[in-house]
């Protein structure tokens, strides 16, 4: 480190620097925009300067629009036609072989396939078909890639939630979020450059946990921040009783001056760490109510998102808020739906979810592109897995449920220089084989980097003697849905 801040011309140790700077947490708040390296952890392997990216990006920002337990894609974008005429039919051997089955179908004694109860229609210059489930996202079609080949590795929830959003099974790694504000930093120091906002469907489905945004092993401050639906939208940064926004300044700059102290004894960076949390609560105080304000919004955006918009901890008033606070300058917005599980009673559950997100979904993008601001964030749409073609438990004429199914499933991707108004990949004719161009969750995480100025393989941090990154070992940029 000292070595570097002789290269960029100051002479003078990381030391040095903390101890004769000043005492003020405003001053070193002012040192970490002119140097953020200072403070940055001292296994930083990062092959570039944090916050420039390794080449032009086609993107900005990403608006991740999650729909966790898994949406089938029978039901919504690889309409199987086939699948359809055979329902009540054993799926062929040669179909099935030997893959993995979870322990909720591996005991069945048969396997019928389910066609899906509902229509599908071409819409669009692509012909692309869509399930009669999402009639707002079929009128953005030209808009949206759809891609039909992804695949993972994961077959429960758990793994597979934890593997599409870190990029590893098992936890204590960083997520997507962490990794992009780690990479590049925030492009508005009021506001958190990793957010992330709930909402639930029908019934109690899969639950989300906050490891899914957490920072992992890098610093703190890319952990993503959680709104609540509540009067609070973040929790503990108001004053409480009794405190004026003074007695919060000289506050926080004697918790600064304690801390700087235990720096220069300790040398451990997560000190540093707190120091910029610290500040970023405070400075939020003021960004946070701004942004949450929706009561500005015109009729039109109202009507385009729909009343659910006004109410909030819903999937509509999240999207919302997604597009405010994307527009503000937060690097990553990560929404978590729940409720896709559908292991039975499908065709009612499915029905009542997708009405939930179809809307919303198709107005972030239609809101986005007439703001100007479609080509510089990147939009995705999808879960963590696919679903089954064959029914789990008893098939009846008007209902059925599917497991879960690594194999294959459907996203959609938005803006950010993904090519609109395309399918990519094909499965076989019972949804449940890829036969082209598959989509491994590494392709999907380093195409998402990439879009964002970022060669995965360069984006690295040591951490115990091994040097990390999003995609593991592997991964290839999707190039075929680039611009």
């Amino acid at each position: 480190m000292e070595k570097d801040l002789f290269e960029y011309g100051f002479n003078f140790n990381r030391r040095h620097f903390l101890s004769k700077l000043s005492l003020g947490v405003g001053s070193i708040a002012l040192g970490s925009l002119l140097m953020p390296e200072l403070f940055s952890g001292k296994n930083n392997e990062y092959e570039g300067n944090v916050g420039v990216p390794h080449f032009a990006p086609k993107a900005k920002r990403v608006i991740y629009l999650f729909q966790n337990g898994a949406p089938s894609q029978l039901e919504s974008f690889d309409y199987k036609p086939k699948l359809r005429e055979m329902t009540g039919q054993e799926i062929p051997s040669t179909v099935r072989g030997n893959q993995r089955l979870t322990g909720m179908t591996a005991n069945q004694s048969s396997f019928p396939l389910a066609g899906s109860f509902v229509d599908f229609k071409q819409y669009g210059e692509s012909r692309a078909w869509i399930s009669d489930l999402f009639p707002y996202t079929s009128k953005i079609v030209d808009d949206i890639c759809i891609v039909r080949s992804m695949y993972t590795e994961a077959i429960n929830h758990d793994p597979a939630l934890t593997f599409i959003q870190t990029g590893a099974q098992q936890g204590n790694r960083p997520s997507m979020g962490s990794w992009l504000s780690y990479g590049l930093g925030s492009e508005n120091k009021n506001l958190p450059a990793f957010t992330v906002l709930l909402s639930r469907g029908i019934g109690n489905g899969q639950g989300v946990y906050s490891r899914l945004w957490s920072n992992g092993f890098l610093d703190s401050i890319h952990q993503g921040v959680q709104f609540s639906k509540g009067e609070d939208p973040v929790l503990f940064i108001k004053d409480p009783k009794g405190m004026d926004k003074n007695m919060r300044r000289r506050m926080l700059d004697n918790i600064a001056e304690v801390n700087r102290l235990s720096y220069e004894e300790f040398g451990d960076p997560e000190i540093n760490t707190k120091i910029q949390q610290y500040e970023m609560a405070y400075r939020m105080q003021t960004a946070i109510p701004e942004v949450m304000d929706v009561s500005k919004e015109s009729d039109d955006i109202i009507k385009l998102y729909g009343p659910d918009c006004m109410i909030p901890g819903t999937f509509a008033a999240n999207a919302l808020l997604a597009r405010k606070l994307s527009e503000s300058g937060v690097r990553f917005v990560q929404l978590y739906h729940q409720g896709w599980d559908q292991h039975g009673d499908l065709p009612y559950e499915i029905t009542k979810q997708a009405k939930d997100v179809d809307q919303a979904s198709a107005a972030l993008v239609t809101d986005l592109k007439q703001r100007g601001l479609l080509d510089e964030t990147l939009v995705i749409w999808g879960g963590e897995f696919g679903r089954t073609s064959y029914s789990q438990g008893k098939l009846t004429k008007d209902n059925y449920g599917r497991d879960h199914h690594p194999r294959c499933f459907s996203i959609w991707m938005a803006g950010g220089g993904v090519k609109p108004g395309i399918v990519y990949g094909e499965t076989d004719d019972f949804g449940y084989n890829i036969t082209k161009d598959p989509v491994h969750v590494h392709d999907f995480q380093a195409t998402v980097l990439h879009q964002l100025g970022l060669h995965h393989e360069k984006l690295t941090f040591k951490h115990q003697g091994r040097r990390y990154r999003l995609t593991d070992v592997s991964g290839k940029i999707v190039k075929d849905i680039l611009v």
